[in-house]
């Protein structure tokens, strides 16, 4: 069996949450050779609140620490995709990570692995069943066309 071609591509646009206060929301692109394969229908969101900054947004050392976090994620799941993180919300407080997964408990130890060398972290998780992409798709409309 071919190993799924998963996209690396991204984009980022600003957003507003209910209060008014900027989101910067980052989406990856090109995951409808994912969506067809019909197998990743459990969305889990993955959230982080934090002190904000004036602007609402995080500041250095979580930054820093978010960003190790990321690292982790991507390498754990590049090697092994049970998921694929579509899109991360930051801003307001509190940084978003959307996941879709072919299992949640092997979503769960994949993730408990990937994070299993930082201190505990504040995290939050919220799971779904939705195989038709439904956040993934609100979320798309979002983006920015680059010709704009």
């Amino acid at each position: 069996m071919a190993k799924l071609n998963i996209s690396d591509e991204w984009w980022t646009a600003p957003a507003e949450a209910d209060n008014g206060n900027l989101i910067m929301v980052t989406g990856r692109k090109g995951l409808q050779n994912v969506i067809d394969t019909g197998k990743y229908v459990y969305r889990i969101e993955m959230t982080w609140p934090y002190v904000p900054d004036a602007t609402g947004m995080p500041g250095i050392d979580d930054s820093k620490t978010m960003e190790a976090v990321q690292d982790a994620i991507d390498d754990t799941f590049g090697h092994d995709p049970v998921a694929v993180v579509t899109g991360i919300y930051t801003g307001d407080g509190k940084r978003d990570w959307v996941f879709y997964c072919r299992s949640l408990n092997i979503f769960q130890r994949k993730l408990n692995e990937a994070l299993s060398g930082f201190e505990a972290l504040p995290l939050e998780f919220h799971a779904y069943d939705d195989p038709g992409w439904e956040e993934y798709r609100e979320m798309c409309q979002a983006e920015v066309d680059s010709s704009d």
